[in-house]
């Protein structure tokens, strides 16, 4: 009952909301000045589509989909975004858990969907934010120089599953929900980041990984590990 409760608060994103809002109005007041500022309409058609095309893309950008994984999931972890994978390796790990670690990196473009799921079920053990520099989110580098928040998570068999949300060269904000304490849930939310971004996840060695370089993932849906 508790899950389904709170699973019950998942609805569109508001993330987007003040944003839509602002565009909507900037671009309308740009059209109907050159609908009515003009003599001729070429310049006010021309602009019309362009904005239609581009509050198009940003809709499809802030749309959120409620999905439930509907499967078990002990030992499971799933995508926590929508997006490629674009890493997937052995690396020293030197901020938490001071050891190497599996990470499997997930880029998100402009069109994919932007919110981020909690890649496994547990408790919230520490939540963390770094300041940074906005480089490409697909470069190596990205996962230690750029703006970053760190989500560790302890499964109900004590494994402990690291996430971190990581901005890009567009994105300019980082939206976390997670609390440490809380329990957490592979169908509920763990944040939002605004434009190109990135989500890494940390496993431990020996996890079975599913996912290979390049493979497209759906958030809470795509099963991209199982943990031994």
């Amino acid at each position: 009952m508790v899950r389904l409760k709170r699973l019950k608060k998942i609805r569109i994103h508001r993330e987007g909301t003040h944003t839509l809002a602002g565009s909507f109005l900037l671009l309308l007041f740009i059209n109907a000045a050159l609908y009515w500022g003009l003599d001729t309409r070429i310049p006010f058609y021309i602009t019309s589509i362009v904005s239609l095309v581009v509050y198009g893309i940003m809709v499809n950008f802030f749309r959120c989909p409620i999905r439930l994984f509907g499967k078990d999931t002990e030992k499971v972890v799933v995508a926590p975004a929508d997006g490629k994978v674009v890493v997937v390796e052995e690396v020293e790990e030197n901020e938490y858990f001071h050891d190497r670690r599996i990470m499997v990196s997930i880029f998100m473009s402009l069109v994919n969907v932007h919110a981020n799921w909690y890649p496994v079920d547990g408790t919230v053990k520490k939540v963390s934010h770094q300041n940074g520099k906005f480089m490409k989110a697909w470069l190596p580098k990205a996962s230690t120089d750029n703006e970053r928040s760190t989500v560790v998570i302890e499964t109900p068999e004590g494994v402990e599953v690291m996430a971190r949300q990581i901005a890009g060269a567009m994105a300019r904000r980082i939206v976390t929900y997670a609390v440490e304490g809380d329990e957490c849930y592979i169908d509920e939310h763990m944040g939002f980041i605004k434009f190109g971004s990135r989500v890494d996840v940390f496993l431990p060695l020996g996890t079975e990984v599913l996912v290979k370089l390049g493979q497209a993932t759906t958030g809470n849906q795509t099963v991209i590990a199982k943990l031994k």
